[in-house]
């Protein structure tokens, strides 16, 4: 793990930007991906099938390309009761929580006396993209599919990419089930997010696309933007732990760790400290629990050239580097009587875990908030996958003739400035009616 000291420059900053950024699309990524979803829209089905033996060396007929219903509920049958609760449980959490966030419309009158208010609707049609190529992200089925079936979108389709022999995890297929999805395509990568965004004779189009992925399916959803909607835009997964004294070595080693397995080779982890004697104990303690670890390789790919220790000599310091990494995930293993302070200072954090006993895995599989979070600092002007997100706001405007009275000073003097004497005329013709 490379480690710093806080300097109060702008080349220290520079330099902390340079290292957390990992999405800009390289040409030959974006070329690849305007080629397949060219294709894609021109060819459909036949492009969709060519593409997935292609990139996933499975051969998908058109006609199996949806999974049928009842492989869906077979899924559900065939994992264990265990495994069972436990997805129902992350789901009776992520339900609760979102739940909450549920906005009401509202009416009220503005200064002229007009009634105004706002009205919400579910996005129609949504495409959820689940991947599945280094791990079957069961939890990413939970913290998309509970929050579209909460907003009360009429159609749910997911696409997720098969395995070489066309199959899909059980577990996967078991969760969309009792997230209480059954559209499901066996189709992932760039060519899933065009199928989703200009639909094929199997697929059709959907109106907002959500989940992460790779480097191409990120892109892929950058170029379909405005054709659809999208989420996110999120690159690989990071952490910065921010730790006192009283933290745990070994619990800071282990969160550091968990975030550095997610297999793209990309993750970016972060520990800020007070003093170079603790990071040099996580460091140990990383060491000692890395055998263990079943991707321990990939692991240590991530500690050589994606870890960054940063030695700071106050929390103020500490705050102002958190601040601007903007981290998907911020740990803050400090004191209980620091935790509020802290966390009113921090503004640009995906989410923010709390406190000794929170890892962020508590975050990523179960506590409530969905775990699809804005990263490379993205943070600064965007925030975590909300229940808002699945759906639409129109405001309402409702003037009478003496509301419209009041308006109209205002409505003249902005035509004139604007020298649009037809809008102003357009309201005018009615009060003198």
């Amino acid at each position: 793990m490379r480690v710093i000291n806080f300097k109060d420059a702008a080349t220290f900053f520079d330099e902390l930007a340079d290292f957390g950024s990992t999405v800009e699309a390289v040409d030959d990524v974006r070329t690849t991906v305007s080629k397949v979803l060219a294709e894609i829209r021109e060819q459909g089905d036949a492009a969709v099938a060519r593409y997935t033996l292609q990139f996933d060396k499975a051969r998908v007929a058109a006609a199996d390309l949806r999974v049928a219903p009842a492989e869906l509920q077979a899924a559900v049958q065939a994992l264990a009761a265990g495994d069972r609760a436990a997805i129902r449980e992350a789901i009776r959490c992520v339900r609760h929580f979102h739940r909450l966030t549920l906005p009401k419309r509202w009416q009220g009158r503005n200064p002229h006396g007009a009634r105004v208010g706002e009205r919400f609707y579910p996005i129609r049609r949504v495409g959820l993209y689940i991947p599945g190529g280094n791990v079957p992200l069961v939890s990413t089925v939970v913290m998309t599919a509970v929050l579209a079936k909460l907003a009360g979108c009429q159609e749910i389709a997911v696409c997720t990419p098969p395995a070489a022999d066309g199959s899909i995890a059980p577990a996967m297929l078991a969760a969309l089930s009792l997230s209480g999805v059954d559209e499901v395509y066996r189709v992932g990568g760039v060519q899933a997010i065009g199928a989703m965004a200009y639909g094929t004779a199997s697929l059709p189009p959907v109106d907002k696309i959500f989940g992460p992925g790779n480097a191409y399916v990120i892109e892929a959803k950058r170029q379909v933007f405005g054709t659809v909607g999208v989420d996110l835009l999120p690159g690989p997964s990071e952490v910065l732990i921010y730790a006192d004294s009283g933290a745990n070595p070994l619990h800071v080693a282990a969160d550091l760790l968990a975030q550095a397995e997610h297999g793209s080779g990309k993750e970016r982890v972060f520990l800020v400290a007070r003093g170079r004697r603790f990071i040099a104990e996580v460091e140990h303690a990383m060491m000692q629990l890395l055998p263990a670890c079943s991707h321990a390789a990939k692991i240590r790919t991530i500690l050589e050239k994606g870890a960054l220790a940063i030695v700071v000599r106050s929390e103020a310091q500490a705050v102002k580097v958190i601040n601007f990494l903007a981290p998907e995930h911020l740990e803050l293993q400090v004191e209980a009587a620091r935790i509020e302070p802290l966390t009113q200072s921090i503004t640009t954090a995906g989410a923010i875990l709390q406190g000794y006993a929170t890892p962020t895995v508590l975050g990523d599989f179960t506590a409530g908030p969905s775990h699809t979070l804005p990263t490379q600092r993205g943070g600064r002007f965007c925030s975590g996958l909300q229940l808002t997100d699945f759906m639409r706001r129109s405001s309402t405007v409702r003037y009478d003739g003496q509301s419209a009275a009041k308006a109209a000073k205002v409505v003249a003097a902005f035509a004139r400035l604007e020298h649009l004497d037809a809008h102003g005329r357009s309201l005018s013709i009615r009060l003198e009616d």
